[in-house]
């Protein structure tokens, strides 16, 4: 008769052996814990340019020249995972994008990101100067890891309500590789916390807020915005952002973070975006100038709102008479 112990012991074998089999039934391949796909054995360092296109030629209608000129607010970039977000399209403004927006002011939005690296949800935080022109450079030096692979950014358009461009959780590792580079051509966003229409609007807020949206040549749908050109399919690229891997290690190459680029790296060009004029309704008739009956005129008028630009269409004719018709003649009095 077996003893007891023996009976165990040939019990936990084939217990053992059932969950070997389950373990390579089951197994599949390994996936990384940060659930972006990542595997690269270790981290990346980047160069990242942004330039600004938003030239009078590209983007001719109110094109903001003083109080203040068109220029851009500073750089804020964030590396993290997929369990964090620094703006979404289609979701709503956290109070520290909203205030970047609107202001430019940065402290919400980093206090945000500090929250989320307690978490190891973010990885490293980076601002660059701001630009005094709507043309221009700014560039920072970026340090990626496997568990923090996604890049979000933003850039506010000054002077505008609330509108920015910027990157949303771009993911710069393929599988077990970095990128090598990647460029993109950034457009406009709307906040939606202020319901402002061109660059130079008062502060309108947007009771209740509305979710961040892109803006494009046809919405919002208002002759008055000033990205409003029906006359094209798409908006041009007002920025871009060039971000390229460094074959040096980090400590060999000099850092050039918060740096302006000087001008010899010439601006992408793109065509000039025609502008055409707009004019006002017409006036009311006035009354006849001579005979009522015969050879009497009346004249109406109207003006120009906006002047064509870059071989838009001309502006119409702002005065325009007729004859006389009986109702627009002054009675004489008996």
């Amino acid at each position: 008769m077996m003893s007891s112990e023996h009976l165990a012991c040939g019990w936990l074998q084939k217990l053992l052996v059932v969950l070997v089999k389950l373990c390579f039934a089951f197994a599949g391949p390994l996936r990384p814990l940060n659930g972006t796909g990542c595997t690269a054995r270790g981290p990346a360092s980047y160069i990242l340019v942004f330039t600004g296109h938003w030239s009078p030629q590209a983007f001719p209608k109110q094109y903001p020249l003083f109080r203040p000129p068109a220029q851009w607010s500073k750089l804020i970039a964030v590396s993290h995972n997929q369990h964090f977000r620094l703006w979404e399209e289609g979701s709503s403004a956290s109070s520290g994008v909203q205030s970047f927006a609107e202001v430019g002011v940065t402290v919400e939005l980093m206090k945000a990101a500090k929250e989320a690296r307690k978490k190891r949800t973010v990885g490293a935080m980076h601002r660059t100067a701001g630009i005094p022109n709507g043309i221009g450079h700014s560039s920072m030096e970026m340090l990626m890891v496997p568990r923090n692979p996604l890049l979000s950014l933003m850039v506010k358009i000054i002077p505008s309500p609330d509108w920015f461009v910027g990157l949303d959780s771009l993911n710069l590792c393929d599988g077990n590789r970095w990128k090598q580079e990647v460029t993109v051509d950034l457009q406009p966003y709307d906040a939606g916390t202020d319901s402002g229409f061109t660059f130079s609007s008062p502060n309108f807020p947007t009771s209740p807020p509305e979710n961040i949206t892109k803006i494009t040549s046809q919405m919002p749908n208002h002759p008055a915005n000033s990205f409003f050109y029906p006359r094209l399919k798409e908006l041009p690229p007002i920025a871009s952002i060039k971000i390229t891997r460094q074959r040096r290690s980090l400590d060999r190459q000099a850092s050039i973070s918060n740096h302006i680029l000087p001008n010899s790296i010439s601006p992408q060009r793109f065509s000039a975006t025609p502008l055409d004029c707009e004019v006002s309704l017409w006036s009311s008739w006035g009354l006849c100038l001579g005979p009522c009956s015969r050879g009497g005129v009346r004249h109406r008028t109207r003006y120009i709102l906006l002047r064509p630009a870059n071989a838009g269409s001309p502006c119409p004719e702002l005065e325009e008479q007729a004859e006389c018709v009986p109702h627009s003649c002054m009675k004489k009095r008996q």
